[in-house]
């Protein structure tokens, strides 16, 4: 991989405020549990998801087009080369990738998915549904684990596992918002299984009893990967652990608030409350330290070439892990953010 050409510091605390500011308003309960990782991994992360969210929405409103996406490659491959374009995210990006040794292959994958969200996809088999989700977001969940200084093909794995898990969430939860805008991920031969012709439930979507057997079967399927993302969560560095714990819990919650909807996600939408939120960020924080790794499990198929191409990278350089100073950040965190969602809970905030 060619190295850095710029001096990665480049990518300013302007910069990183402006990511910061991205996931404050694009996605609210991470940017919760993102404030109990420890200071330098949240600023890295804030950087991470503004590319990706940067990346999805240039496909988005280039309306799919090869032009959009071929765009976005080559501002990958100048990040990836240290000559980025001169815009935050894509410093961020160009600063983590080298930092981290990610390798191109790995952002190159999530690109590949947004492409197939724009190229309006569908998924006929659970495993072919899965080889989305691990582009779409176990990428992510490998790039988090990679800066995290953590590289085991056991964490990996179980990275890319809790990933797919949130991605599947998210299906499940907005089965009915996609519908309305002609998209559809719940595989067919499920719907077929359970009396419903894809097709002709698009054209019309209703919460029927054959939708409601679908969305309970892929929060199970869900379900069964954030069991064994939690052995993967406890390798991870100690002050990290109570972020991913957090995030993880609160997308579980939100499966359930689906079930609690008896599985209509298509006239519902589940929500967390804020509440429940702060209760779920202080179970996490207690939660933790009790976490035990497990024997080794086998990757998901589908995630498989995102460790291979790790494997084959350069290695990163090592750095310390201050896990007792990472613990003391993530204290004082949690209790700024109990602060914020109580207040917000009152005053509507």
């Amino acid at each position: 991989m060619p190295r850095f050409l710029f001096d990665p510091s480049l990518a300013s605390l302007s910069d990183h405020a402006e990511c910061r500011d991205a996931i404050r308003i694009g996605s609210r309960s991470f940017y919760a549990a993102s404030r109990l990782l420890p200071a330098v991994v949240r600023r890295r992360a804030f950087g991470l998801y503004a590319f990706c969210r940067l990346s999805d929405d240039a496909i988005d409103l280039g309306g799919g087009s090869i032009d959009a996406l071929e765009r976005l490659r080559d501002r990958l491959a100048r990040a990836s080369e240290g000559r980025p374009l001169p815009h935050a995210a894509d410093r961020a990006m160009a600063d983590l990738m080298d930092r981290y040794a990610i390798p191109r292959a790995v952002p190159e994958a999530l690109l590949e998915g947004f492409a197939w969200d724009a190229e309006g996809r569908t998924y006929e088999t659970l495993d072919d549904l899965l080889d989305y989700a691990a582009r779409v977001a176990g990428t992510v969940g490998v790039m988090m684990a990679l800066m995290m200084n953590e590289r085991s093909a056991e964490a990996l794995a179980r990275a890319c596992d809790l990933g797919v898990a949130m991605q599947l969430t998210n299906i499940a939860r907005d089965v009915g918002e996609d519908a309305r805008l002609g998209r559809l991920y719940l595989p067919k031969a499920w719907m077929r299984e359970a009396g419903v012709a894809p097709e002709g439930w698009l054209m019309n979507p209703s919460a029927c009893d054959g939708i409601r057997l679908v969305v309970a079967r892929l929060l199970d399927a869900a379900q069964r990967l954030y069991s064994g993302a939690r052995a993967g969560i406890a390798i991870l560095p100690a002050g990290c652990r109570p972020a991913i714990l957090a995030a993880a819990l609160v997308y579980e919650e939100i499966g359930r608030e689906v079930e609690r909807n008896a599985y209509d996600s298509v006239t519902q939408r589940a929500r967390v409350s804020r509440t429940r939120k702060l209760q779920l960020l202080a179970r996490s924080l207690a939660a933790a330290p009790l976490l035990q790794s497990e024997a080794p499990a086998p990757a998901l198929d589908c995630s498989r070439f995102l460790l291979e191409a790790v494997a084959n990278g350069r290695p990163a350089p090592k750095r310390p892990r201050r896990a007792t100073e990472d613990w003391r950040g993530s204290l004082v965190a949690v209790l700024e953010t109990f602060e914020r969602l109580q207040r917000a809970e009152r005053f509507g905030d």
